[in-house]
């Protein structure tokens, strides 16, 4: 009897996090941002967007398999006021009336170990693609978890601030991207 509780309790313990294993997909958007933050005339501007769509499938036992995909809906961008809301939303800046949305869709995810991953993937903005590289670091939690990260992209590249915005004097062509994305599991 001794034996078959021995093989029934190692069974039960090579099977525990199979059983616990959890598929994070339901996005908690309350809780999750993207922000961003650039240099103006060498003065630090921080920004966010309001409305965003993310998408996600990651399960920490299977990695690879993980998928992301976000749109961020451009007229929700917050600069700072009123009028540099309007001014980033115009044709030099991000153009929202011809194109509205800006997307990252991943393909594919490698894990660094401790939490951290490097996700690849390409980011579309006004109609421009670029593939990029973007850290994550995976913080779990009781009834959710957090997918964060930060990554520097080059404004420019997208043609983001064009005519006399282009100058990199005045406003940096780097900008930090900064996220949070909040899931729980199903």
């Amino acid at each position: 009897m001794n034996r078959s509780l021995t093989v029934l309790a190692m069974f039960a313990v090579l099977a525990a996090p199979v059983a616990n294993a959890v598929e994070y997909r339901t996005v908690l958007p309350a809780q999750s941002t993207v922000g961003f933050e650039f240099r103006q005339m060498g003065v630090p501007v921080k920004g966010s967007f309001r409305r965003f769509t993310p998408q996600l499938r990651f399960d920490p036992a299977r990695p690879e398999a993980a998928s992301a995909q976000i749109e961020i809906d451009i007229a929700s961008i917050d600069a700072g006021s009123p009028e540099a809301n309007e001014e980033s939303a115009g044709r030099l800046w991000f153009d929202r009336n011809a194109y509205p949305h800006a997307q990252f869709v991943s393909s594919r995810i490698r894990p660094l170990g401790n939490s951290r991953y490097e996700m690849h993937g390409t980011i579309t903005i006004k109609g421009r693609r670029r593939e990029v590289v973007v850290p994550v670091i995976f913080v779990p939690g009781k009834n959710a978890a957090s997918f964060q990260g930060a990554f520097t992209l080059k404004r420019l590249d997208f043609g983001v601030g064009e005519g006399m915005w282009a100058d990199v004097a005045t406003v940096a062509n780097e900008v930090q991207v900064r996220f949070r994305i909040a899931a729980s599991g199903n």
